[in-house]
């Protein structure tokens, strides 16, 4: 019996979706105008048994436009839905309601692997020094990347 209630409780964290963040915001998922040019860089750290590798890139295109960049090789858990993405000011995913502290910054869902874009707008604060994958769901990081 132990073993069946296990099986429900792995199923039904598997069938969750990470889409259920809080907070709505609206994706820009324009690409850089010309070259893209990164200030500042981290490879993703893997949390909760996840698949998560790739690096994080935060930079400028040629009119001085912000965006995040996850690399080719970028990879995360998928098969729970979409990820949402944040700027931390720590590798933890530390709860804020209301943001009264603002130790983070909503970017918006991951939906797929490999190379993708985010058009920052307003600049991220310098006070951001990571980037997060988070299911809020579940309430389970699935990454993080420090950015030097």
């Amino acid at each position: 019996m132990k073993k069946l209630i296990y099986v429900f409780a792995l199923l039904a964290f598997g069938l969750a979706s990470c889409s259920e963040d809080a907070q709505t915001i609206t994706i820009d998922s324009s690409k850089p105008d010309g070259a893209f040019t990164a200030s500042k860089s981290g490879s993703f750290v893997a949390q909760s048994s996840t698949s998560t590798a790739g690096m994080a890139q935060l930079g400028t295109d040629s009119k001085g436009v912000q965006f995040l960049r996850f690399s080719e090789n970028f990879t995360t858990e998928f098969g729970t839905g979409t990820v949402s993405v944040y700027f931390s000011t720590s590798m933890e995913f530390v709860p804020d309601p209301g943001n009264s502290k603002g130790n983070l910054r909503l970017v918006g869902p991951t939906l797929k692997a490999g190379e993708t874009f985010f058009k920052l707008d307003p600049a991220v604060a310098s006070k951001f020094t990571h980037v997060i994958l988070w299911c809020g769901t579940a309430s389970v990081p699935f990454g993080y990347a420090p950015l030097n």
